[in-house]
């Protein structure tokens, strides 16, 4: 095959990467994706492409004669060569290998608000070998993909399905506190404490709940409980 036909393939192939990823970056934009499936996707995305255009550049630059001589040359040397390129790529390998792990395992996610070494900031971007993360003053937190795979982080997103629903009535405090208490415990099910002793006795109602939704639910069903159990207690006449 002449040069310049192989020339022409390498092109196209790479030239068909870019419109590829770019037609499949707009349809993506159309959709409501979760965090994770965006996360996954954007640094999947530029692993391949990355990765083909390497590949097609490095195809493109040994077809011609001279460019495979010198590489020639530098594979009799592979030895000496790898040692040399493998001190000068371990950080970025591993920069790059740490992306992926967060794509997969995501102790991070695109949007996340997360605070690293008392710097709070929300997740922007998730590249191949930094990660950048925007604070509130605007400015743009670059760190490398290995110390944030590493470092501890707090992640003030991904929290639990599981939530709380909590309540708080006042009692006079000349009410039997004890009593009252059991009531409430038992007319709710839920963990019940007095938690001030004001003007009036502040006391809480907490109990456990599936999810935000189902937690709204529970806390107008223990509203309704607290009050027929504070009425039959004679706090509410």
């Amino acid at each position: 095959m002449p040069l310049w036909h192989r020339l022409i393939v390498v092109g196209v192939v790479l030239l068909a990467t870019v419109v590829a990823a770019r037609l499949i970056d707009r349809r993506i934009a159309r959709k409501e994706l979760s965090r994770e499936a965006m996360t996954r996707y954007r640094v999947l995305r530029r692993s391949v492409t990355t990765t083909i255009l390497f590949v097609g550049l490095l195809s493109a630059l040994l077809v011609i004669p001279a460019v495979r001589a010198v590489a020639g040359g530098l594979l009799a040397s592979s030895a000496v060569l790898g040692i040399v390129v493998g001190f000068a790529s371990q950080r970025t390998l591993g920069n790059f290998v740490a992306g992926l792990l967060i794509a997969f395992t995501q102790p991070v996610r695109l949007g996340d608000e997360v605070t690293i070494e008392d710097t709070e900031g929300v997740v922007e971007e998730i590249g191949l070998i930094y990660t950048f993360v925007r604070m509130e003053n605007g400015d743009r937190l670059v760190i490398p993909n290995e110390k944030l795979a590493s470092d501890t982080i707090r992640n003030a997103t991904i929290r639990s399905r599981e939530k709380v629903a909590e309540i708080t009535v006042q009692v006079p405090l000349s009410s039997d506190l004890d009593a009252v208490v059991d009531r409430l415990r038992t007319a709710t099910e839920g963990e019940v404490f007095v938690n001030d002793l004001a003007e009036n006795a502040s006391i809480v109602v907490r109990k456990q709940a599936a999810s935000e939704d189902e937690a709204e639910r529970v806390e107008r069903d223990l509203r309704l409980r607290a009050h027929q159990a504070l009425r039959a207690e004679g706090v509410f006449a």
